[in-house]
């Protein structure tokens, strides 16, 4: 059997090693979603020189003014497309590693919480004759705890719901706006 002391001793350990392994994979997510989005802006600055040259190519070779303006504004709808797709891809980005960030999360937080309840129950099984009330009452704040981290939790995932879902709706009227303002063929 093991003292109190020892028991938080290692309830301490534990914690330490959580919070350590909580910190590890949300800045691994984080990294990953760096990652993503510096290869999509690679990805789209490399297209857009490319396509900035051959646009620039036959714009020179534009015999007259008016054939000069054509391309011109035949350019206005391919770029207005590819710049509503860069926004969603950016947005999906966004939101996977969001999403990945706080599924991570809730992982590591509902181990630890299981280490915390595991070890109030132990430590409760050896208390002290008499210490019931202060046993409940440390019960009664872990439980209280986890009440406001569910809570908590529940209004952050709301808020990325509504988040995402403001960020399509505007995406959305953005390719609406692009696709009246394109020049008809």
């Amino acid at each position: 059997m093991f003292s109190i002391p020892e028991q938080f001793s290692n309830a301490t350990k534990a914690n330490f090693e959580a919070q350590f392994a909580i910190f590890s994979t949300l800045t691994n997510k984080a990294f990953e979603g760096v990652e993503k989005f510096v290869d999509l802006n690679l990805t789209a600055a490399k297209a857009s020189l490319e396509e900035s040259s051959a646009t620039t190519k036959q714009l020179l070779a534009a015999k007259d003014p008016q054939e000069f303006f054509s391309l011109a504004a035949a350019q206005a709808q391919p770029n207005a497309e590819k710049t509503i797709a860069y926004g969603r891809h950016l947005a999906t980005i966004a939101t996977s590693t969001g999403a990945e960030f706080s599924k991570a999360a809730e992982t590591q937080i509902a181990e630890t919480n299981r280490k915390v309840i595991s070890l109030v129950e132990e430590v409760s099984k050896n208390a002290p004759a008499g210490s019931e009330n202060a046993v409940a009452l440390f019960k009664s704040a872990i439980g209280n705890a986890n009440a406001g981290y569910e809570q908590f939790t529940k209004t952050a995932k709301q808020a990325a719901e509504s988040l995402e879902t403001n960020l399509s709706a505007a995406v959305n009227q953005f390719t609406a706006a692009a696709a009246k303002a394109a020049p008809k063929k």
